[in-house]
């Protein structure tokens, strides 16, 4: 009867380099960023959908009291319909100092069935009560939110979005050098024959 080789011995798990704690490390990498990700996507989207206060709305020649700080960053929203329409509307902010509207750059809020763009920046100089009045030749609703909302989401959605994809990627680096790791160790103990 030809004789069988003796299967190579096993090597006990715990006596590998480097130990498996690292498979558990990775994996709470992982779930900390994504849920990191996660919790940041959802807080600024609650953010953004509360952006612009279309609750409260007013029209041409209506009068809104603000109490705004210089860091307050609020602008005048108005509904889409109205916006370009046969003339520009026009904004008036008045209140201690010399508070100003300015250009508010790009940026759009949408309800479900409304689409409201930024018509002014307001920029107060210190903080207090600010009258506000707008007029148009249409029908116009204005509203008050926040200025570069939408934009500024974006920016946090990109590393809402990151996090996790980083998080899988460090897990996933752990593990194969891990794997990798304890395999060698694996290799080198049987080469000299300690397992």
């Amino acid at each position: 009867m030809p004789m069988q080789p003796f299967p190579p011995p096993q090597t006990p798990a715990n006596e590998l380099r480097p130990g498996r704690h690292w498979y558990a490390t990775a994996a709470a990498i992982a779930v900390v960023l994504i849920v990191l990700g996660v919790a940041i996507g959802a807080y600024r989207l609650h953010t953004v959908i509360d952006s612009v206060d279309t609750g409260h709305q007013f029209a041409n020649g209506d009068t809104v009291t603000l109490r705004l700080k210089p860091e307050s960053e609020k602008a005048i929203w108005i509904r889409d319909e109205e916006f370009g329409g046969p003339a520009a509307p026009e904004c008036s902010i008045t209140g201690p100092g010399d508070p100003g509207l300015t250009d508010p750059g790009i940026d759009v809020f949408l309800t479900r069935d409304e689409t409201w763009n930024p018509l002014y920046s307001i920029d107060v100089p210190r903080a207090g009560d600010y009258e506000v009045t707008c007029s148009s030749q249409a029908l116009s609703q204005y509203a008050i939110g926040d200025s570069g909302a939408i934009l500024a989401f974006a920016g946090w959605l990109i590393l809402a979005i990151a996090l996790p994809v980083l998080g899988i990627g460090i897990c996933a680096v752990i593990v194969l050098v891990t794997a990798f790791r304890r395999s060698r160790h694996r290799k080198r103990l049987l080469a000299e024959g300690v397992a």
